[in-house]
Order: structure tokens, then C-alpha cells, then sequence
């Protein structure tokens, strides 16, 4: 069965780098198995109800600013009407009620990582949002519900930040350590996570230390962790990768399953 997977996916220019997140991310496709999909849920598409990305090719989105190198860079992987209406179908057998943006392309919390996991780009994409007036238990639903696609080699990906704190980012160089919070909430999630610890993580409000510190609302790059994590079926989580950028930035990955 396909493990399912968060990463941490950082700022837009990790593109252009070779620090170790970077250089984890582009050796990240062959670890894994080779999926015939991926389904990722990106912080980067936040709405107030889930939308599935349903167009048949995709455009690659530049939301973000940042080198003009990176506004040539293109990750033309095909998408899947077929696969997006399946992910509808599941949705609905679970009581969540979704609906389809066939006009919606990749943005860099999905194709940066992939683009350098699968450089190749040949491997159908599907991007599904994040409901930000919602909490880390509907989005492990939302992953329970996404379960099944596993069986199928489908790849089902959380992109975000394990801890994401652009307020205080600006305050360190690239390569700072981290401040005690972030170092203190990273090892706590990664506690929990292997643990599998799943009614602590879906309360980390109360339960993790510094939690708005470290995911100000509306912690739009934690909720794809939950997603990843529902659809793992909450199994003990691997750690793959741990770094941090900025200080304020960890760039934590977590495998749940085999690979």
C-alpha cells in the first residue's frame, strides 16, 4: 500500500538551493514508491468548503514573489478529471461535500516539491484545499476519507510546515538555529507523531507547547499534516527529514506506512 506523506515544503526559492531540506526534497522520489498519482492538500489553497482541482493539464501558479528565476521555472505534470471525481465521490460517501475547480492550477506548496521529488513531471496531479474556519479533526477526516486511494498507488501528500511562523521570520538569517519554541513544538509533534498519539495531535492547542506561536492563525501550513495523518490511519509516523530555516521555520517530514 502507498505510504502517505507530509513535508515541510519552505520558501519558494528552495528551488534554487542546496541546503539539506533541499537536497532531502530532490532525493525524496526515490525513497518513495513510484505513484500513478498524487493528491496533495496544499496550505497554499485555503477556501471555505473542499475543492478539488479537476482540469486535465494544470498551469503552474507563481504565488509568490522572489529571484525571477523562479518565474521560469514550469512544472507541467497532467492532472485528472477522473481522479478528481473520484476524491469527490469518497468525500461524499463521508459526509463532506466538495466540489470540483476544473480552472485551478498547481501552486508552489504542491509543484516545488513535486518538481523536485519528479522532476520528470509525469505523474497526474490533483490538489484538494484546506478549510482554514475548520480544525485538525475535520482535516484527519477529510485523510480518512482519502484512505482508499492508497490501495491504488496514489500518493496522498500534506504540504506545509511542521512549524510556520512568517511573524518573526525576518528577525533570522537563513541558517539560524532554532529559538527555544519552534525546537520545543518540533520535537513535541515528532513525539506524538511516531508515537501515534492521534487525540493529543487533533488537541494541540492544548496539548503542544507555544501551538499559536509556532502556527499563528489560521495555521493554514499545519492542517495538511492532519490530512496526511487521517489518511495513514493515524498509524505511528516516521520522521524522514528534520531542518529548520529562518529559525522559525521547521521543515520537518513525516512518512506514515511503508517506503
Amino acid at each position: 500500500m502507498m505510504p502517505t506523506l507530509f513535508i515541510s515544503h519552505g520558501p519558494p526559492a528552495i528551488a534554487l538551493m542546496e541546503n539539506p531540506t533541499a537536497v532531502f526534497l530532490r532525493a525524496l522520489g526515490d525513497r518513495l514508491p513510484r505513484p500513478k498519482a498524487v493528491v496533495c492538500a496544499s496550505a497554499h489553497w485555503e477556501a471555505w468548503r473542499p475543492l478539488v482541482s479537476a482540469g486535465a493539464a494544470p498551469v503552474t501558479i507563481h504565488d509568490f514573489g522572489g529571484p525571477p528565476a523562479l518565474f521560469n521555472l514550469r512544472y507541467p505534470a497532467p492532472g485528472s478529471p477522473a481522479l478528481a471525481a473520484e476524491i469527490l465521490t469518497l468525500l461524499a460517501k463521508n459526509g463532506i461535500a466538495g466540489a470540483a475547480a476544473p480552472d485551478r492550477g498547481l501552486d508552489h506548496g504542491a509543484w516545488i516539491p513535486l518538481m523536485m521529488a519528479f522532476p520528470d513531471a509525469g505523474i497526474p496531479v490533483v490538489q484538494v484545499s484546506v478549510q482554514t474556519e475548520t480544525d485538525a479533526a475535520w482535516h484527519y477526516r477529510f485523510g480518512e476519507a482519502l484512505a482508499p486511494l492508497r490501495e491504488k498507488d496514489i500518493l496522498v501528500m500534506g504540504s506545509g510546515g511542521a512549524v510556520h511562523n512568517l511573524d518573526e521570520i525576518g528577525g533570522y538569517p537563513l541558517d539560524a538555529p532554532p529559538p527555544d519554541y519552534v525546537s520545543r513544538f518540533d520535537e513535541w509533534l515528532a513525539a506524538a507523531a511516531t508515537g501515534g498519539e492521534v487525540e493529543v495531535l487533533l488537541d494541540y492547542r492544548k496539548h503542544a507547547p507555544k501551538p499559536d506561536r509556532c502556527h499563528p492563525y489560521p495555521a493554514e501550513h499545519f492542517l495538511p499534516f492532519f490530512v496526511a495523518m487521517g489518511a495513514g490511519a493515524g498509524a505511528g509516523a516516521r520522521r524522514i527529514h528534520q531542518g529548520f530555516m529562518y529559525g522559525t521555520l521547521s521543515m520537518a517530514a513525516y512518512l506514515w506506512g511503508e517506503a
